[in-house]
């Protein structure tokens, strides 16, 4: 909560006002399915939860950060916000349609990770859907600082980074059904490091 706390305190908006690459490909997905509610867990300061509300949907943001939840009152009115940490989910016991997850399960360590994704498979719908992107092991950052556990690094003080393959990715998700899963490539622009390139990998399952 500190770190990102003081990151949204210091940057804002950090990674501008417009939606991921990552998201317009997961909204081509959500269209082609009957969707209505969505989950964004690790919501930040909105820019997800304005993009999907603002195509229609009723969103639900789950952000660990008191500053960044300050930040998408002012720009985000349509979604609803949940000050909490993704771990201990659920904050009710509402079930969604959907749940998009930007970039947050690599900040997990193994157990932390087992135990997310068990409680967003609890928050679905029966047939319900998840989009989750993450980084791979074909990220530049790959292997830098200290090793965690397998292929999980301290890439900044404090905070753990995983690195996954398609197999573990895979894995991760065995409980589910893959419908989509790919790398897909997100240009950023912003900090100390400026223009920059993550090689994502992202997967889109049902419930089944």
């Amino acid at each position: 909560m500190e770190y990102w706390n003081s990151r949204f305190l210091d940057k804002g908006k950090i990674w501008g006002t417009k939606p991921s690459t990552t998201a317009i490909y997961a909204l081509k997905l959500f269209k082609k399915y009957n969707i209505n509610k969505i989950l964004i867990p690790g919501a930040g300061y909105g820019r997800h939860t304005k993009f999907f509300s603002s195509n229609n949907y009723e969103v639900t943001g789950i952000e660990i950060s008191e500053v960044a939840i300050k930040i998408s009152k002012k720009f985000d009115s349509k979604s609803k916000m949940i000050l909490g940490s993704v771990l201990d989910m659920p904050f009710s016991n509402e079930q969604y349609d959907a749940i998009f997850c930007f970039n947050v399960l690599h900040l997990l360590v193994e157990n932390q990770r087992a135990i997310f994704l068990a409680k967003c498979y609890n928050q679905l719908q029966d047939n319900g859907f998840v989009f989750f992107s993450v980084f791979s092991e074909l990220e530049e950052s790959f292997g830098k600082g200290a090793k965690i556990e397998e292929n999980t690094f301290e890439s900044k003080p404090y905070r753990p980074t995983h690195y996954f393959t398609e197999k573990d990715l895979l894995d991760h998700f065995k409980a589910f059904s893959v419908i989509d899963t790919d790398i897909i490539e997100e240009k950023e622009k912003h900090g100390e490091l400026g223009a920059h390139v993550h090689k994502l990998r992202y997967i889109f399952a049902a419930k089944t």
